[in-house]
C-alpha cells in the first residue's frame, strides 16, 4: 500500500481536535524545512512537496467534516 493511502485512512480515523493538531504541527514543519532549505539545499527537497500534500489532504478532511460530507 503506498503511502499516501495509509496517510488518508490514518486520518480518516481521527477526531477533528486531532487533525486541527496534526495540521498545526505540519505547518509548523513545513515552515522550518523551508527555511532550512534555503540556508542550504535538502538532500531530499520532494519532501517539502510531500509535506505541502499532506497538509492539502488535512484541510480537505477539515472541510469535509465541518460541511457534514
Amino acid at each position: 500500500m503506498s503511502k499516501k493511502a495509509d496517510f488518508v485512512k490514518s486520518i480518516h480515523g481521527m477526531n477533528e481536535m486531532d487533525l486541527k493538531a496534526r495540521l498545526q504541527e505540519d505547518q509548523q514543519r513545513l515552515k522550518k524545512i523551508e527555511f532550512a532549505h534555503s540556508i542550504s539545499p535538502l538532500e531530499n527537497p520532494m519532501s517539502i512537496r510531500g509535506l505541502r500534500r499532506d497538509i492539502a489532504r488535512l484541510k480537505t478532511e477539515l472541510k469535509k467534516r465541518e460541511s457534514g460530507i
